[in-house]
């Protein structure tokens, strides 16, 4: 039998896809590259591969699968040609996160896991790293997904009404 959690996790994830699927299908380059206030905002090309990356990173912590290779800042770079291969992306990374959340058996969910080191600008390298609960990274993982689901099905919105000026 499948852990309530996982269960209830699958749901989130699979409702979560389903809005990004949304907002990126059908957008054109120029649509899914927008930045809706210049260049310190965020497309969805952008939130969209940082979702997927960072959603696969918390949920590997969460089920004690192994980290995976992550160049976080590179995410906020991401432009696409088009809406297929973004698509492509978020199918990639959909079916990897539901493979670490079905192939999971955790049972302790208040165990400590480590992540990945997240250096502040005024940490110390002692400080760079941290471990987190196998709960707080199921439940991150999630709530990070559902912000940037939302804010991509925002921008989607502003453009359709930018376009129509």
């Amino acid at each position: 039998m499948t852990d309530a959690f996982v269960a209830a996790a699958l749901e989130i994830l699979d409702s979560a896809i389903a809005d990004f699927r949304s907002a990126i299908d059908g957008g054109t380059s120029e649509a899914l590259n927008w930045r809706p206030a210049g260049e310190d905002t965020n497309s969805i090309a952008v939130l969209t591969v940082h979702a997927m990356h960072s959603t696969r990173s918390w949920l590997s912590v969460a089920t004690g699968a192994a980290l995976p290779e992550r160049d976080r800042p590179s995410e906020f770079h991401a432009t696409v040609p088009e809406a297929r291969e973004l698509l492509a992306t978020v199918d990639a990374f959909a079916g990897d996160c539901r493979r670490i959340l079905e192939t999971s058996s955790v049972t302790d969910w208040g165990a400590a896991r480590a992540t990945h080191a997240r250096p502040s600008a005024d940490a110390s390298p002692a400080d760079a790293s941290s471990a987190v609960t196998v709960a707080w990274a199921l439940l991150h993982a999630l709530e990070h997904l559902r912000e940037h689901a939302g804010q991509v099905l925002l921008t989607r919105q502003l453009w359709e009404q930018s376009a129509r000026g």
